[in-house]
């Protein structure tokens, strides 16, 4: 539920706290209020003290909104989302909400003391410091947050395992919500970036068209073997004249390989995917098909399938 508009005779405070859902520092409220009238509202229960420093003028539990201001006015001055935090507010999903990530200038700390005493109703908090943060990303927004590209490049560098990190950043594209020349050109000011070198090659096969993380995987593996690169989501007529499109294809030796998500094993898109292959194989291009688990976990089968049919097909490798 949206908070309400305050109304024409609405006083600073009121519109504090609609621009903040409620959640205010003591320095913002002792500049209309004393210190006493601010104690005694929250030792009356009638406002929460959060913790040193942030006050929530009400008495229920957080909500999300609320959650999020406690992050970063806890977090001190010049204090933002980012990571996954601010790629889920920019409307990224699948991310994990928790626990709530900030950024802050590396010239200073957040309190450790603060964000560790916390309530039971507030999700962990994880402070980054930032020596890079130019003015072009950040997101004027309510809390104030990096711009969608940043938290994505930040986020795949915090994420614990490579693999989280491409999902991360397949997901802000295939979503929709940022491009990967965005992406570029964050790390074009970011020369620290964790994970740099992997960022930037996600997001050039990203650009090639691969938007899974299998598909990326299989570019990856390609390129490892000395395969030539296939042509990625190529749109195609079937017999019918509905619109299909192909995961990775070889256009000159008519070679087309599929890889299958777990969501490929339900009986309905089973059948669909049989109807799909057999216009592949009817119009005369070969078709293979890999479970997406096999080629993270035997790229080198995988790989030596693919050869096979090229070769069959007419390639030959560079010598």
């Amino acid at each position: 539920m949206h908070p309400t508009l305050p109304a024409d005779e609405a006083d600073v405070l009121d519109w504090l706290a609609f621009e903040q859902a409620g959640v205010v520092t003591t320095a913002q409220l002792t500049r209309s209020l004393t210190e006493g009238t601010v104690r005694g509202r929250v030792r009356s229960g009638r406002w929460r003290s959060i913790c040193r420093g942030v006050v929530l003028m009400g008495n229920g539990r957080l909500t999300r909104g609320q959650q999020l201001w406690v992050a970063v006015l806890a977090a001190g001055p010049g204090a933002v989302l980012a990571g996954p935090t601010a790629a889920a507010e920019a409307g990224v999903r699948g991310l994990r909400r928790e626990p709530l990530h900030v950024l802050v200038p590396a010239h200073r700390r957040a309190g450790r003391t603060v964000l560790g005493r916390l309530p039971i109703d507030m999700p962990a908090v994880v402070v980054h410091r930032a020596s890079v943060l130019p003015s072009t990303h950040l997101q004027r927004a309510r809390p104030p947050r990096t711009t969608t590209a940043r938290a994505l490049v930040d986020a795949a560098g915090w994420a614990r395992t490579v693999d989280q990190a491409q999902v991360t950043l397949a997901a802000g594209c295939q979503q929709r919500r940022v491009t990967p020349e965005e992406l570029s050109a964050v790390l074009d000011v970011l020369p620290r970036a964790p994970r740099r070198a992997l960022i930037r090659q996600t997001a050039a096969d990203i650009a090639g068209g691969a938007e899974a993380l299998s598909e990326i995987d299989f570019v990856r593996l390609c390129r490892r073997h000395g395969l030539p690169a296939p042509h990625l989501q190529q749109r195609r007529a079937d017999a019918s004249g509905r619109t299909r499109w192909l995961d990775a294809y070889w256009r000159e030796w008519g070679l087309h390989v599929e890889i299958d998500g777990a969501h490929h094993m339900d009986v309905r898109h089973w059948a669909a995917d049989m109807r799909r292959q057999n216009d592949v194989w009817t119009s005369g291009d070969r078709i293979l098909r890999f479970p997406a688990w096999l080629v993270r976990a035997r790229p080198d089968e995988v790989a030596d399938s693919v050869r096979r049919a090229l070769t069959a097909a007419g390639w030959r490798p560079e010598k």
